[in-house]
């Protein structure tokens, strides 16, 4: 998979890195720095099909961020850490082809670093429920079995039982998972698209049924499962897709059984969608008319936004999704 890996010299002896190049079993350039090769130079991100380099490195500064307003379920506290840069995936409508300089990947290993502001953060907001995100820059559990940490961030919340970790991702690679007991307080979410148009956007990943193979697997060993239909995107007939997506996942025992569902439009930085037309040029997430909304992003206008999440919702509602767990993604008020 990688062309070069790189290793910085302050962690190349760190019990860590060497586990993750034991696996990998190639030998690592030692640099001083990863900012000083990562994305210094334009690489376009399509060129991730031919070469795709490794850095395995130490996360400086900011270590947790605050998620913006409905990100997650509305009136809780919700932040995202960064375990990672970049993905192994390509999805089409991925907003990290127009976000950082290089579609490279970097593992950031030092995660008791990352788990000491969480539980800092925990002390400091003592009694109130708080959301940690794992997935905004890359997928939560792709490299897990090379990374080997789910384990630490289990730990965390078995010791405090208001801090809620979110795993969300696209991939079927649950090897850490299965080792590790379920915790009501350590969710798993899934993205799924309806199986057709997956299949078309969601390049490299494994497909939605293999997906919804794995979540009814964790859900019969008792682990909290979520769904995200994030980002939808507008055909002819989309209700007809999503409807029979949700008649597999009511087949599966799902729909009744997940902790909550989020529905988010597909939707892009002005930067981002000048990516995605220039990579993607007759992908279907150009069929509906794109302008600038409410917070600057592109995406489909407001009314016929709200008539497509609408729709969804009364389909997930007819399938036994309750009301109450489902939201708005990344929506003003509606």
């Amino acid at each position: 998979m990688w062309n070069e890996i790189y290793v910085e010299e302050k962690i190349k002896d760190s019990p860590r890195a060497a586990g993750i190049l034991k696996k990998i079993n190639r030998t690592p350039i030692i640099i001083e720095n990863y900012n000083e090769l990562w994305g210094r130079s334009k690489k376009p991100y399509l060129q991730k099909r031919d070469t795709l380099n490794l850095f395995l490195a130490k996360k400086e500064g900011q270590l947790l961020k605050l998620a913006p307003d409905a990100y997650g379920t509305s009136g809780e506290l919700h932040y995202y850490f960064i375990h990672a840069y970049n993905c192994i995936y390509e999805c089409q409508y991925c907003y990290l082809q127009g976000y950082f300089n290089t579609p490279d990947i970097v593992l950031f290993i030092n995660h008791e670093d990352i788990i000491l502001e969480m539980q800092n953060l925990v002390d400091q907001q003592k009694g109130k429920k708080i959301w940690f995100h794992a997935g905004e820059f890359s997928d939560s559990l792709a490299l897990s079995h090379l990374t080997g940490e789910l384990s630490l961030y289990h730990d965390f919340c078995k010791k405090n039982p208001n801090a809620l970790i979110e795993l969300r991702t696209k991939s079927v690679n649950i090897k850490e998972l299965e080792i590790l007991s379920p915790l009501p307080n350590f969710i798993v979410s899934f993205s799924l698209s309806p199986f057709e148009i997956g299949s078309r956007v969601d390049l490299k990943t494994p497909s939605v049924a293999s997906r919804i193979k794995v979540m009814k697997k964790l859900h019969l060993h008792e682990w909290p499962i979520a769904i995200h239909f994030d980002p939808i995107i507008y055909e002819d007939n989309f209700k007809k897709t999503y409807q029979e997506l949700l008649i597999e996942l009511e087949r599966e025992s799902l729909t009744k059984n997940i902790r909550y569902l989020s529905l988010g439009v597909v939707r892009f930085t002005k930067e981002v969608y000048r990516e995605v037309e220039r990579n993607y040029p007759d992908s279907v997430i150009h069929t509906g008319p794109m302008t600038k909304s409410f917070d600057g992003k592109v995406r489909y206008h407001r009314p016929m936004r709200l008539w497509m999440m609408n729709s969804i919702k009364e389909l997930c509602l007819s399938h036994g999704i309750q009301e109450d767990k489902i939201y708005l993604c990344m929506e003003d008020d509606a």
